[in-house]
């Protein structure tokens, strides 16, 4: 039996190629769910923006452990101007609620982070757009100048709506720090999230002013900088990486 060295060579190159990606293998848990929240900063219609707070709630699907679409509900107060500084005297506060679809891509999806601490360390973060729902409801608002406003006292009501319906695109961009459980699988997550939400409609300040006497040419935002927790779950699938 003879043995051409071009064959052997050949053999011998497809058998480490295949080790390679051998080696490009685990598993992971096809669901998750995750509780989280933090601060909210608002930028309406109104001139100053204010601090408020936000508590998440969701669930995701894991096509890959890099890649999920998921669901989230949100429960918090936005709030914005200043009766006093405000130079309509205009200010209020929602106390909304929300639930969006998401899709979200984490870096580890892209690199070999085996064996390399720095993307190891950073192969969680991620970006995810959404879209859904935001349910507004203002508790607190100034439809009507006071008497002791410096301009127009006593102008009012400002037009708008206390309760309502908009559509919502939040963009999120964060970092999920993984924690494995005593069987080596990743069963928990350290979640830092910013998320930017963009409503269309004049629902979240309650303000609906004419652009005519009021700047009123961007979409009302809020955004939400959050602490959550993360844990897996459900039936175990093998993802298998080439690079």
């Amino acid at each position: 039996m003879t043995f051409s060295p071009l064959k052997t060579t050949s053999i011998t190159v497809l058998f480490s190629f295949l080790v390679t990606f051998s080696f490009a293998q685990s598993n992971y848990f096809k669901w998750s769910w995750g509780l989280g929240g933090g601060a909210n900063y608002s930028k309406t219609d109104v001139v100053e923006g204010n601090w408020g707070y936000t508590a998440a709630g969701e669930i995701n699907y894991h096509f890959t452990p890099f890649v999920t679409a998921g669901l989230e509900g949100q429960y918090g107060m936005v709030q914005g101007g200043d009766i006093v500084t405000d130079p309509h005297n205009r200010q209020f506060v929602n106390k909304y609620t929300s639930v969006t679809a998401n899709f979200k891509v984490q870096l580890g999806e892209f690199v070999n982070y085996d064996r390399r601490p720095f993307w190891e360390a950073i192969k969680g973060a991620y970006l995810g757009l959404g879209v859904g729902v935001i349910n507004n409801n203002i508790t607190d608002i100034v439809r009507y100048k006071p008497d002791w406003a410096a301009v127009d006292p006593g102008y009012g009501p400002f037009p708008g709506v206390d309760k309502g319906v908009n559509l919502i695109v939040p963009i999120n961009l964060g970092l999920n720090y993984y924690i494995n459980d005593g069987y080596g699988y990743v069963r928990y997550v350290i979640n830092f999230n910013a998320q930017s939400n963009f409503t269309f409609g004049e629902g979240l300040d309650g303000y609906n002013d004419p652009p005519t006497k009021f700047r009123n040419y961007d979409p009302d935002t809020f955004n939400v900088y959050s602490l959550g927790v993360k844990y897996f779950f459900g039936n175990i699938k093998a993802y298998r990486k080439f690079f």
